[in-house]
C-alpha cells in the first residue's frame, strides 16, 4: 500500500517520465503483457475479494463482467499500440508545398485515475491499459467501498510495476479530494455525477483536462414491433447484472400501452430463468440499500403498482428485482439514477412520445432500443443524443473495444476504450515540415503587384 504523500509520488513519476518521455512500442507492449499476465493469474483472487466487498456476488458474473473486460481491453491495446503510435500523415494543400504534415501522438506525462466501486477491476484496469499504451505514468485511486479488491490491486500492481510507473493510492473520500486536486496531465474520474462536479472543480484549479465517466437514467424503448420475449430477456440481464449497480444499466423502460402486461409476464419468466434460486448480487452497503428501499417505500405510499420478479433472499442486502408500473415523475426513483434492481415501466402511445420523453430529460450515458423496422431504428438514433446505444440488446456496446465509451452532458465528457482511449491519454501533436523553398515566401513583404496576383489566386 502506498504510504508516501501524494505529492511525493507525483514528483517521482514526473521525474521518471522526464527521463523516458517517449517509451518505445516494445516497452509499452511489455508493460501491457505483464498487466495481462497478472490479471489472469489473480482472477480467482478477484472473485473472492469482490464477493467479500459486496457481501455476495456471483463468481461467473465477476469473471465475465470484470476479468474478461479487463483482459479484453489489455489485449486490444497491446495488439494495436504500434499502429496507434505511428505518425498520422495529413495533407498540407498546394499553397504550402513543398512540405509535409503529420500528427504525432505523444504521451501526456502523469495520468490520474479515480475508479468506481461497482466494477472495481474493470474500471481500474481498462483505462490503465489505455494510459500505459499511450506511454504514460499512472496514479490510480480505487474506491474505498471495495477495500479487499483495492488491497489486491495494490499487491498485484506492486508485483509487476515500479511505483514511478504505476502507483495505487488507497484512502477515503478525503484522500479522493486531495487526489483530484493534484496537477496531473490528465484526470479520469468514474463515478456519480454529483462527485464528478467536485472533481472537475478541483481539476480546474490546475487547468487539468478531465474525462468524466458518470451515469444517468439510461432509457429503453420497446418499439411496437419489438420481439417482446427476447427484449425482456435482454433487459432482465442488463438491468439485474450486478443487482443493477451498473452505470449503463437500463434505468427505465418505455413500452407501448398495448404491450405492457405481456411485457411484464415476459420479464417475470426471464427473471425466473436467470435467477431460479433467488440468489442476487448484494447491494454494496447499507446506505445504498436504504436508498433503494426508500424508493420502493415512496412508490408504494403513492399507490404505484410494484411487482416483484423474484423472492426476497435471506441476505439482508439482497433486493429481488422489482418492477414499478407508471410511477409519477416527481418520485425520487424517476428523478435520480436508480443504480439498483428496480425497473420502472412507463407506457407510451406513439414512438414520438417515447423520443420526446427521452429528450425532455438529461442526456443519458446509454440508450437501448428494441425494434425491427429500420426506419424506426434510424429515427430514434438521429432524434436522440446519448453516450452510446445498443439496438436489440443491452450493455454490449461497452464490450466492443473499437467503440469509444463515454457520456454526453450530465452523463460525462470525453472517451476511453480502444484508439479513442489512447488518444485521450495522448497529446496529438501537429507537425509541419518544410522541404526546400516554399510558395509561402512569395507572400512575404515588401508587397508588390505579384502579391496582389497571389492573393487573387489564393482567396479567389
Amino acid at each position: 500500500m502506498v504510504s508516501e504523500p501524494l505529492e511525493t509520488i507525483l514528483a517521482s513519476q514526473r521525474a521518471a517520465f522526464g527521463a523516458n518521455p517517449y517509451p518505445s512500442a516494445t516497452e509499452r507492449r511489455d508493460n501491457l503483457k505483464r498487466l495481462l499476465t497478472a490479471v489472469r493469474a489473480h482472477q480467482e483472487d478477484f472473485v473472492k475479494a469482490i464477493d467479500c466487498d459486496f457481501g455476495g456476488r456471483s463468481r461467473d458474473e465477476v469473471l465475465f463482467s470484470e476479468v474478461f473486460l479487463a483482459a479484453n481491453g489489455i489485449r486490444h491495446a497491446r495488439s494495436h499500440v504500434n499502429g496507434w503510435m505511428a505518425a498520422r500523415p495529413r495533407p498540407v494543400g498546394w499553397p504550402l508545398l513543398p512540405a509535409s504534415a503529420f500528427v504525432l501522438p505523444q504521451p501526456l506525462g502523469v495520468v490520474g485515475m479515480i475508479a468506481a466501486w461497482n466494477y472495481p477491476v474493470a474500471l481500474s484496469i481498462v483505462p490503465l491499459a489505455g494510459a500505459l499504451a499511450a506511454g504514460n505514468r499512472v496514479m490510480l485511486k480505487p474506491s474505498e467501498y471495495t477495500p479487499q479488491t483495492s488491497n489486491l490491486l495494490v499487491r498485484m500492481i506492486g508485483e509487476i510495476f515500479p511505483q514511478d510507473l504505476v502507483a495505487i493510492v488507497t484512502g477515503d473520500a478525503a484522500t479522493g479530494r486531495a487526489f483530484s486536486a493534484l496537477p496531473f496531465d490528465h484526470l479520469l474520474f468514474t463515478g456519480a455525477t454529483s462527485v464528478g462536479r467536485d472533481v472537475m472543480r478541483a481539476a480546474a484549479e490546475n487547468l487539468t483536462p478531465v474525462t468524466l465517466e458518470l451515469g444517468g437514467k439510461s432509457p429503453v424503448i420497446i418499439a411496437p414491433d419489438a420481439q417482446i420475449r427476447r427484449a425482456a430477456e435482454d433487459i432482465v440481464y442488463g438491468k439485474f447484472l450486478n443487482a443493477g449497480q451498473t452505470c449503463i444499466a437500463p434505468d427505465h423502460v418505455l413500452v407501448p400501452e398495448s404491450k405492457l402486461r405481456p411485457f411484464v409476464d415476459a420479464l417475470r419468466k426471464a427473471a425466473d430463468r436467470y435467477y431460479p434460486d433467488g440468489r442476487y448480487t448484494s447491494i454494496i452497503n447499507e446506505r445504498h440499500y436504504g436508498r433503494l428501499k426508500s424508493y420502493l417505500d415512496a412508490a408504494c405510499a403513492r399507490g404505484v403498482e410494484a411487482i416483484p420478479l423474484g423472492r426476497p433472499a435471506e441476505n439482508t442486502r439482497q433486493l429481488p428485482p422489482t418492477v414499478l408500473i407508471n410511477p409519477p415523475e416527481d418520485l425520487a426513483v424517476m428523478r435520480e439514477e436508480i443504480f439498483g434492481p428496480i425497473l420502472p415501466l412507463i407506457t407510451y402511445k406513439g414512438i414520438d412520445d417515447a423520443v420526446a420523453h427521452i429528450n425532455n430529460g438529461p442526456r443519458p450515458l446509454a440508450l437501448y432500443l428494441f425494434a425491427q423496422d429500420r426506419r424506426t431504428i434510424d429515427y430514434v438514433l438521429t432524434h436522440t443524443i446519448s453516450g452510446g446505444v445498443s439496438v436489440n440488446d443491452t450493455l454490449l456496446h461497452v464490450a466492443v473495444e473499437d467503440l469509444p465509451f463515454g457520456g454526453v452532458g450530465p452523463s460525462g465528457m470525453g472517451h476511453y476504450h480502444g484508439r479513442e482511449g489512447f488518444d485521450t491519454f495522448s497529446k496529438l501533436k501537429p507537425v509541419f515540415r518544410r522541404h526546400g523553398l516554399g510558395l509561402g515566401r512569395m507572400i512575404r513583404p515588401p508587397h508588390s503587384r505579384l502579391h496582389e496576383w497571389m492573393r487573387r489566386i489564393l482567396i479567389g
